[in-house]
């Protein structure tokens, strides 16, 4: 089964209702070991990638845990 993966700049324009932009993708990746969102990222090199079948399942997280 092959993942899809999306790079820091595609990620926004896969999800136009929800908003993100690169600069919060990013935030995300930094702040990723207090938020949970470690999941979600794939490296490759220097290469950061984003799982989007795993950034689908923490967005449901956080949306049953009411954002916190």
């Amino acid at each position: 089964m092959s993942k899809r993966l999306s790079t820091v700049k595609n990620v926004p324009s896969k999800y136009p209702d929800a908003n993100f932009t690169q600069s919060s993708i990013r935030w995300l990746i930094f702040n990723a070991k207090e938020n949970g969102f470690s999941s979600c990222i794939v490296r490759i090199g220097r290469k950061v990638l984003i799982d989007l079948d795993s950034f689908e399942d923490w967005l449901d997280e956080q949306a049953a845990q009411g954002g916190q």
